[in-house]
């Protein structure tokens, strides 16, 4: 049984696709930006408060779903410029440092509405 996830707690999809999809227990979490739900405009420029917004989207819709970043398995982080590793990671480890799920972190050339961060998450009950 396939359930559509939706909050307005984290940003509206700005395309064709959900929040997130639950499946068999599982929910996959679209990619969520750093938009303020409420305006769905760009938290700021700062690369670590992108990150924050990013997760507390995550968390607005594994919370809707009834999940918690403890049952997170698996990760990616898209981001523009591998020189902000260090600095997502940190604020990254705060979220889901002691989770540690599979993760993989990509550099991209673009990402929607030109941010910095991008994350996107799989879950598991």
């Amino acid at each position: 049984m396939k359930k559509i996830i939706n909050t307005v707690n984290a940003p509206a999809a700005i395309g064709p696709y959900s929040q997130a999809i639950e499946v068999n227990g599982t929910l996959y979490v679209s990619g969520q930006i750093p938009f303020v739900p409420s305006t769905m405009t760009l938290i700021s420029d700062c690369v670590e408060e992108q990150t924050t917004q990013s997760l507390e989207n995550v968390g607005a819709i594994l919370k809707e779903a009834g999940y918690d970043f403890k049952d997170v398995v698996k990760a990616t982080v898209f981001i523009k410029d591998m020189n902000d590793f260090v600095k997502i990671n940190g604020v990254y480890e705060k979220y889901l440092g002691d989770v540690k799920p599979a993760r993989a972190c990509v550099e991209v050339a673009r990402l929607p509405k030109d941010v910095k961060v991008e994350i996107e998450v799989i879950a598991v009950k």
